[in-house]
């Protein structure tokens, strides 16, 4: 017998398999071009079962935004406010919020139609996630002013679209612009 634990987990599963699956759909062909059959297929599970869990394609792509932004937040806040020094703090924080979710997108076909339309779909959380990421960065620089200009320049070094190690490299810089590597703790 199945208990209401074991349900949970299998239902908190099930969602987690959609969420991957949507957004392997979405950064592969594109929201205009993904299918509720696709994403419901590439889960393993029925169109009808994925309806129990969403309302319908836009709320599933809301919900992959939201996954794939907001669970970084944590390791974000975390690295933040570790010990060490403010350079090697910077760059955890550019890691979880900025090369991780960069890392995913890149390279897939349709992932700068991705990255456009997530700021498009969902607003709010877009300014979360940047209004998280402005805190980050000032909790380790000291100020508001400078965090400010500092993602304002991380936008900047997406422009180009560069591959991960590009970025790497120029978040790399950046950093070393507002803290010293020395710092790196």
């Amino acid at each position: 017998m199945e208990t209401v634990t074991d349900q949970t987990k299998k239902t908190a599963a099930r969602h987690a398999a959609i969420l991957s699956a949507a957004r392997w759909c979405f950064l592969n062909f594109g929201f205009a071009k993904t299918s509720l059959e696709d994403i419901a297929r590439r889960a393993n599970i029925s169109r009808t079962l994925l309806y129990r869990f969403f309302k319908g394609k836009e709320d599933i792509f809301k919900a992959v935004f939201v996954d794939w932004l907001v669970t970084r937040h944590p390791a974000a806040r975390q690295a933040a406010a570790a010990s060490g020094g403010r350079y090697g703090r910077l760059l955890a924080v550019c890691g979880a919020m900025v090369l991780e979710p960069w890392s995913d997108m890149v390279g897939t076909p349709m992932g700068s139609e991705f990255f456009a339309a997530c700021g498009r779909v969902d607003p709010d959380i877009d300014g979360y996630h940047r209004n998280v990421a402005r805190q980050c960065v000032a909790a380790i620089l000291g100020d508001e002013e400078n965090a400010e200009v500092f993602i304002l320049a991380l936008d900047g070094l997406l422009a180009d679209k560069p591959d991960v190690d590009t970025l790497k490299r120029r978040i790399q810089i950046l950093a070393a612009r507002f803290a010293m590597p020395s710092e790196a703790g």
